[in-house]
């Protein structure tokens, strides 16, 4: 039995590298028994047959964490990705974006992409929105090198996963930082200003120095289901500081004397912040009453 990582699953064919080899594995039945899905990332045990190169996937390793989507594990750091222009860049599901990474509890980086073709400075606001909270963010265009150097600095030693929506440059970006990996890229659909999904399934790429990403199929929506209402407040960092309130259990949207809202007012807490904070609240309140 040997030790490895799983980098690729494909129709129920499980690669695990072991830093020698990369084996193609299928799991044992009782995984499907117990209804545990092995994922990329996982660390786990095998048992192969040396000639064929393939085996069995006998143990999966505890997660640190674990992905819904993109289904992946054991992650450190996303890297969430969102072009400026072409396609416009969508503030909500950005918002949504960082409020999953911290509810799943990964460090971030925003990355705005194709600054380029930024000619009115739209990334000012989002740059300043970024700032307020912290964020780490990188302003990066592959057509013109900016940022390349800063985004590969970021990478090195950590496994991280490239997520954001269709048509954001994750994989010229990951072409410009590690040349030689040639992921396919796509153009926007015309018609919808969208991107072709070039990316099909989640893989784990090791980078020439050193580090390893997840380059993720694109998309341009989902829900946060599993978050409740009350857990929020605590996925929005720059609130922590103003969780003073005259009520307990204050959501900090209609409630008299409470300190988030205080907080804005005084110009302690970005609008933008605040606004999309509001309508993911109300999403799931909405939620909630169905």
């Amino acid at each position: 039995m040997i030790s490895g990582t799983i980098i690729k699953g494909i129709g129920g064919f499980y690669y695990v590298d072991t830093g020698e080899n990369i084996y193609e594995c299928r799991a044992r039945g009782r995984f499907r028994k117990d209804n545990i899905i092995p994922l990329v990332g996982d660390r786990v045990d095998i048992e192969v047959n040396e000639k064929s190169k393939q085996g069995y996937v006998l143990n999966i390793h505890k997660r640190k964490n674990q992905l819904q989507r993109p289904m992946v594990a054991n992650v450190d750091q996303v890297i969430i990705v969102f072009a400026i222009k072409r396609p416009d860049i969508n503030i909500s599901l950005l918002q949504k974006f960082l409020v999953y990474s911290e509810h799943i509890g990964l460090r971030i980086v925003v990355c705005l992409n194709k600054v380029d073709l930024d000619e009115t400075n739209e990334a000012k606001p989002i740059e300043e929105m970024l700032s307020s909270v912290p964020y780490d963010y990188i302003c990066t265009s592959v057509l013109e090198g900016i940022g390349i150097g800063d985004l590969r600095n970021k990478l090195v030693g950590k496994i991280s996963v490239f997520a954001g929506p269709s048509g954001a440059g994750k994989s010229s970006l990951l072409n410009a930082i590690s040349p030689g990996l040639f992921l396919k890229t796509g153009d926007l659909s015309r018609k919808t200003e969208r991107g072709t999904h070039t990316t099909r399934h989640a893989e784990l790429i090791k980078l020439n120095f050193g580090g390893m990403v997840v380059d993720t199929p694109g998309f341009t929506s989902f829900d946060l289901v599993d978050i409740k209402e009350e857990e929020l407040q605590y996925l929005f960092p720059e609130f922590e500081e103003h969780l003073r309130c005259r009520y307990p259990s204050c959501r900090h949207y209609k409630e008299p004397e409470c300190g988030v809202k205080r907080a804005l007012e005084e110009g302690n807490i970005n609008p933008i912040r605040y606004e999309h904070y509001i309508e993911i609240l109300c999403d799931l309140m909405k939620n909630r009453r169905y």
